[in-house]
């Protein structure tokens, strides 16, 4: 009776990862629920208070290592891979993104927020896949989640084989690089394990000795609080002085851990329309944006992982941005259009504003 049990679940799995590719996920694992030992680090991370303003991280506690009580009934976790890189990236995509960071009047956002929002993307194929184990067995206990509540993604991925740990702390992929998203679904069904892979990082540091803030401290230790990612989209508060040089014309997220990383030169096209570049956002320049009211925003950004940071934090990000560009060569059209959203803007965005206009500089330090 066992063995019928575990052919059939065997079977299923396989069912399941055949749906999962018509549903635009590159790769399917699965990992045990137990992740004792992964709970000193997260417990250490947190002391170290490397989570900077995001108190979510922290509110639930171990949780987040226990997906068993975060999901009662849950003994196995389906990992889901998605590549994100747009349709039609050029093959010199890498140096490409270099270029536009070279270019300081350009606008630069990460690769992964130009098109829809993942969440909404990821979410609903998911649930589509569980929808279709529920098809084949019935009725079972599960939840659908991607980057939407306590779970340590990273940990559950390396776990069920789908990569392994780069020094940046994200998951990297023989065949796909880093350019993915992650997903899982808790389940209550004992699925066939997947086996991990093993590391392929070697003696390389070219994502620590590449970051603009330095904000990877050690290899598989990072600072969110120095990270260019977590500044211009978690954090809400003022951007630290420190910090603002270094995060050029980075108007949201920072891939260069990732453009630099030699194992993306296998990063893989996704399959969906949904993550090619919307325009402007892939070739606009910071006047173009600085100049969206709050409405052209909310219009522009439907849709898109982009609207959730709203529009303070955006003009925000381009006051920096345009501050860092008037560094590289004086331009009276930046500087006309900073001062004209001066008198209108609340406090926030107005000390962002000066500091552009004032013309400071501070080196960066670890």
């Amino acid at each position: 009776m066992q063995q019928e049990r575990q052919a059939l679940l065997a079977t299923l799995l396989k069912e399941t990862r055949e749906r999962a590719a018509t549903l635009g996920f590159s790769q399917i694992g699965v990992a045990d629920v137990n992740l004792a030992d992964a709970e000193p680090g997260l417990l250490a991370w947190l002391h170290n208070g490397f989570h900077g303003s995001m108190e979510y991280m922290a509110l639930h506690g171990l949780k987040r290592a226990r997906p068993a009580e975060l999901v009662p009934g849950t003994v196995r976790v389906i990992t889901a891979r998605m590549d994100y890189l747009p349709r039609d990236s050029a093959d010199d995509w890498q140096p490409i993104e270099w270029r536009r960071l070279a270019t300081p009047d350009r606008a630069a956002l990460s690769l992964y927020a130009r098109g829809r929002d993942y969440h909404k993307v990821m979410r609903a194929r998911l649930q589509q896949l569980a929808d279709t184990i529920a098809d084949a067995i019935g009725p079972f206990g599960h939840r659908v989640f991607t980057d939407s509540a306590p779970v340590l993604e990273a940990e559950l991925a390396v776990r069920s084989g789908i990569g392994w740990r780069g020094k940046h702390t994200l998951v990297l992929n023989r065949e796909a690089g880093s350019m993915f998203f992650l997903g899982e679904i808790y389940v209550d069904l004992a699925l066939p394990l997947s086996e991990p892979v093993s590391a392929h990082c070697g003696t390389c540091s070219a994502c620590i000795d590449v970051c603009p803030t330095q904000a990877i401290v050690a290899p598989y230790r990072l600072d969110a609080r120095r990270c260019i990612s977590y500044l211009t989209i978690e954090h809400d508060g003022p951007i630290p002085v420190e910090l603002r040089e270094a995060i050029g014309n980075r108007i949201y997220g920072c891939d260069d851990c990732q453009l630099v990383c030699p194992w993306n030169k296998y990063a893989q096209r996704s399959t969906l329309p949904d993550f090619d570049a919307r325009e402007p956002l892939a070739t606009a320049t910071l006047l173009e944006l600085w100049a969206w009211d709050e409405a052209e925003f909310l219009r522009r950004t439907e849709g898109s992982a982009i609207r959730r940071i709203g529009h303070v934090r955006w003009q925000r990000n381009l006051a920096v941005a345009m501050g860092n560009a008037l560094q590289a060569a004086d331009d009276a059209s930046l500087r006309s259009a900073l001062a004209s959203r001066r008198e209108t803007s609340g406090d926030m965005v107005r000390e962002h504003i000066d500091w552009a206009l004032s013309g400071t500089k501070l080196a960066v330090g670890r």
